[in-house]
């Protein structure tokens, strides 16, 4: 199973357009849990924990942003830490069928990252997270400050981005973005970690696992 989902996943990331990319995720939607699983995905265990560790307020009524939320696999990990008031956003309108089905989201919106702005209001929620889609090819960069943008003042921003060998050079940018944006008084590093075994990799000329980030910032009030 893992060798056949690396196969699908190399295909789609070599594909440019992003109704290609979109139609790929809507192909993947209905067996996309049982796939990642298969490639030991972390990416949304480590956000949902790193978010708990560091947010302090009532979470049962804290207000989370979920950006490019998939078939709603962090919002499911979160709810384990309390969290119970979720927006999802997506750009494939399949996967947020399979999100619509786990019943945890108050809201689902189709929008296609960096084609079009996120559909919410400046300063509205208490939590913004986006897992597992900064990378090359993706969502651009410059989406991190529509995160920050929708964050309420003293709310967390939680991002996370592999560290396959194609996407160093997205890393690289993304991590200069968000040191920009502290140098600015945006907002503050509350915490980055590395993590050795994010996933399997999927590239042919990566064996093993690659690594990946978190990183957490609390928008300045």
């Amino acid at each position: 199973l893992a060798a056949t989902v690396k196969k699908m996943i190399s295909s789609a990331r070599s594909s440019a357009a992003v109704e290609d990319k979109m139609a790929f995720y809507d192909s993947w939607a209905e067996n996309y849990d049982q796939d990642v699983a298969a490639l030991d995905y972390h990416a949304a265990t480590v956000a949902a924990k790193t978010v708990s560790c560091h947010y302090s307020g009532e979470r049962g009524a804290a207000a989370v942003l979920d950006v490019a939320c998939g078939t709603g696999l962090l919002a499911k990990q979160m709810k384990q830490f309390g969290f119970r008031n979720f927006v999802g956003i997506d750009g494939s309108k399949v996967m947020l069928e399979q999100a619509q089905k786990k019943e945890l989201y108050r809201d689902l919106k189709l929008c296609f990252l960096g084609e079009q702005r996120l559909p919410a209001e400046t300063d509205s929620f208490d939590v913004v997270v986006i897992c597992g889609s900064l990378s090359v090819d993706h969502v651009p960069v410059r989406v991190v400050k529509e995160l920050w943008s929708v964050c309420k003042p003293g709310g967390y921003v939680c991002m996370t981005c592999r560290h396959g060998e194609d996407n160093l050079g997205y890393v690289a940018a993304l991590e200069r973005e968000l040191m920009q944006m502290e140098e600015d008084g945006l907002w503050g590093c509350e915490n980055v970690s590395v993590v050795d075994q994010w996933s399997k990799a999927v590239t042919g000329s990566e064996d093993g696992y690659i690594s990946g980030s978190v990183y957490l910032y609390r928008k300045r009030q």
